[in-house]
């Protein structure tokens, strides 16, 4: 063999990947179609968001490094929703995309045991048997030869983009897409469908009038993602904020079918959640305005991104539709919005651990399993980098379940119920989101990327650190009265902060603000956590109960020939797993357990 595992891209989920290989010391290839396109924040100029920011700090507390990242490139920093209640808060940075890609890019250059080529995998290559990977070949006619191969092409396989009535094939304005590939696997009998994303114009800063926006500044304290970071010392800049209105509805309506997605050229499903402004205009026709948050792409650019208005209309009626919208009355545009289609593998075909089910040995990662979002791709890319390392030392995989990590549920979701629109990571695909909090990542999840390799003996005492001040916190709390009731008494007040304890226990001043703030939280929510932990430990019981990858599921009796079908297809892992395919009845569910022998569990 060439090397221990390959990547194939090197996006998010390609940089993750191969940097958890590569520490965990497998010699790994990290193929890429062109070398200076590493890390590249191809949309918005962000890295974060509501339970995207949880999952950037779960990527972090697993030792992964997109964390690290945006804290050495943010330029604005805020807390979202903050005045709502901590399971729906989370932490977002606007990036500057240069930096962060250049960072990136001398991460994986300078890793042990990581090597980098140039070139594009247009093909698989099996064992004799078929049933496991053993390299790849490339455009070039190469062979590479490998153990392992984790997939995460983003949105270059068999890629095309679309503006107006312009196509091509690329993966991103101005870069070839990746040709071949996806018709192999059809080959080699996987699912493969078509999805569809798209991305706004970028106009130059000097022609936007800001006098006619509002202006969004970031918190003063630009807090950093990773457990490990000091607190981020770096410009911070605003973005603005504007609106479409009566005469960019009505520039948009007059050439809704010169848009290659009204006129049938696009098959592909786009983002449920993020829709074109074509696709606004036309769904939500009482609508009389659309928000844009006008951003900057970076320190050393005039490029602001407007993110909001992704249009694939042709280029003159992208400029019409943006100079009627306030203050882009003048915007030059310096590169037009345009849609991008492209081949994903259905995740149906995947196991938790993200091996495929029809080759042993090949992983998929990111948008190439259907969802949207960097922090999407780069979780995946973690998960499927520590899983292929794992299958090299015959151990078992990584599996997140639903109720320790936003990660977890995005690869169930994946896996069990498939995706036939780009997925897209929300709070409310969390049941148990009050106990997956953006600053409980490190307690949640450090301890297992330290079993795995991936995290220091020095994380792990920084963990021990923030949990003993936790503890002397409480103690001063619980010490000091007021009124015959104690601080901690008080706290559970609504209207009662820790900013008001720490006015009267001047021993309080010693404490950081994050583990101040996460102690607060833990005593306002106490109750709802308690409850939320029995649902928990309701919900770790069925997950308790194993399946083996081989189980027979069309010998059973007593289970309806639908949930055979399914069970068969899906292959769940544990009888949770089987209780959320869609379609499956509570009475196959019960068929399913007693055949396992619960009561002997």
């Amino acid at each position: 063999m060439d090397f221990d595992a390959i990547v194939i891209g090197a996006g998010h989920a390609g940089i993750e990947a191969s940097l958890a290989l590569s520490r965990l010391h497998f010699s790994t290839l990290l193929i890429t179609q062109n070398l200076d396109a590493i890390g590249r924040l191809s949309c918005n100029p962000a890295v974060g968001g509501l339970s995207k920011g949880n999952m950037v700090r779960e990527i972090d507390a697993l030792g992964g490094e997109m964390g690290h990242l945006i804290d050495s490139t943010m330029i604005q920093f805020r807390i979202l929703n903050r005045r709502r209640g901590p399971a729906v808060q989370a932490p977002r940075a606007q990036a500057d995309k240069f930096a962060y890609a250049m960072l990136a890019k001398e991460r994986v250059e300078t890793q042990k045991d990581l090597t980098l080529f140039q070139d594009t995998v247009v093909d698989i290559i099996l064992s004799t048997s078929g049933a496991e990977i053993a390299g790849v070949v490339t455009e070039r006619g190469r062979k590479i030869y490998a153990r392992t191969v984790v997939l995460t092409t983003g949105t270059f396989m068999e890629g095309k983009i679309f503006i107006g009535d312009y196509e091509h094939r690329s993966g991103r304005l101005g870069e070839p897409a990746a040709i071949g590939l996806g018709t192999a696997l059809r080959g080699k009998g996987f699912t493969v469908g078509r999805l569809k994303t798209g991305t706004p114009a970028r106009v130059k800063k000097s022609s936007l009038d800001f006098s006619k926006m509002t202006e969004q500044p970031g918190d003063p304290y630009m807090q950093p993602f990773s457990f490990m970071s000091p607190a981020a010392a770096r410009p911070s800049v605003p973005c603005w904020i504007t609106y479409t209105n009566d005469i960019t509805h009505d520039i948009i309506a007059e050439n809704i079918k010169r848009s290659p997605l009204y006129g049938g050229k696009i098959v592909g499903l786009g983002p449920r959640y993020c829709p074109s402004i074509e696709d606004k205009v036309v769904r939500f026709p009482d609508r009389e305005r659309h928000q844009i948050f006008v951003e900057p792409e970076g320190l050393t650019t005039e490029e602001m991104y407007l993110n909001g208005i992704s249009s694939s209309l042709p280029e003159e009626v992208q400029e019409d539709f943006i100079h009627s919208i306030h203050g882009l009355e003048h915007a030059e545009i310096m590169r037009p919005g345009y849609a991008v289609e492209y081949d994903y593998l259905d995740p149906t075909q995947l196991y938790p651990s993200l091996e495929t089910k029809r080759v042993g040995g090949l992983f998929i990662a990111g948008q190439t399993n259907g969802t949207s979002g960097y922090e999407e791709a780069a979780g995946q890319g973690l998960i499927a980098g520590i899983n292929a390392a794992r299958k090299l030392q015959n151990l078992e995989p990584l599996i997140l379940s639903r109720a320790e990590a936003y990660i977890g549920v995005l690869i169930d979701d994946l896996v069990t119920k498939g995706t036939q629109e780009p997925y897209r990571m929300f709070t409310s695909r969390a049941e148990y989101r009050l106990n997956l909090r953006h600053d409980t990542a490190d307690q949640r999840l450090t301890e297992k990327g330290f079993a795995i390799g991936l995290c220091s003996a020095e994380r792990i005492e920084r963990l021990r650190e923030k949990q003993q001040q936790a503890d002397e916190i409480l103690e001063l709390l619980r010490q000091h009265a007021e009124e015959g009731k104690n601080w901690l008494h008080h706290l559970k007040r609504p209207e009662i902060t820790i900013e008001h304890a720490a006015a009267v226990i001047p021993e309080l001043g010693r404490f950081s603000e994050p583990v101040m703030r996460k102690v607060e939280l833990d005593i306002k929510y106490a109750g709802y956590i308690d409850r939320q932990q029995r649902q928990v430990n309701r919900f770790s019981r069925m997950e308790r109960i194993k399946i083996s990858r081989d189980f027979d599921f069309s010998s059973i009796e007593g289970l309806s020939n639908e949930a055979k079908e399914k069970f068969t297809k899906i292959r769940p892992l544990s009888v949770g797993q089987a209780s959320r395919i869609s379609g499956v009845r509570n009475s196959d569910v019960a068929v399913l357990m007693v055949i396992l022998g619960r009561g002997k569990a």
